[in-house]
């Protein structure tokens, strides 16, 4: 078993950082404060803290000729479960930085993937392999 990570990042603002993360990603809220907040990113513990000067955009390198956000976070989920959460956050509206696709077809290290940005500008991956045993094969 993995062990849990822990990410704590800046938002602007705690309600909108609750709505998007409890309701569109559907994270568990844990502990709170007036602060920061804490959540269920499957399994894993991440923590929203209020910061404004410190959230929004970061560069982007080229990868798969796409413009990838350098500082991003994310999670592998099975293709199954990534496949229902890229139509949740579609019906949701959700504004992609990079649409659902599949990255390296035909290589090593074919993977679906998404991003997106939380309503303060932290960019998120989300992706998936049809064999998992490939996720750091070369």
């Amino acid at each position: 078993m993995l062990s849990p990570f822990h990410l704590a990042f800046p938002v602007h603002d705690l309600a909108q950082a609750r709505r998007f993360y409890g309701q569109t990603m559907g994270c568990p809220e844990g502990r709170s404060s007036d602060e920061w907040i804490d959540f269920n990113f499957y399994g894993h513990q991440i923590v929203a803290h209020l910061a404004p000067s410190e959230s929004g955009a970061s560069q982007r390198n080229a990868v798969d000729g796409h413009g990838v956000p350098v500082r991003h976070f994310g999670i592998v989920l099975p293709m199954a479960d990534w496949e229902d959460l890229a139509k949740k956050l579609r019906a949701a509206g959700t504004e992609f930085v990079i649409e659902p696709y599949i990255r390296f077809k035909g290589e090593p290290g074919e993977q679906a993937t998404m991003f997106f940005l939380d309503p303060s500008g932290n960019a998120i991956e989300i992706k998936a392999f049809s064999d998992i045993s490939r996720l750091f094969a070369k």
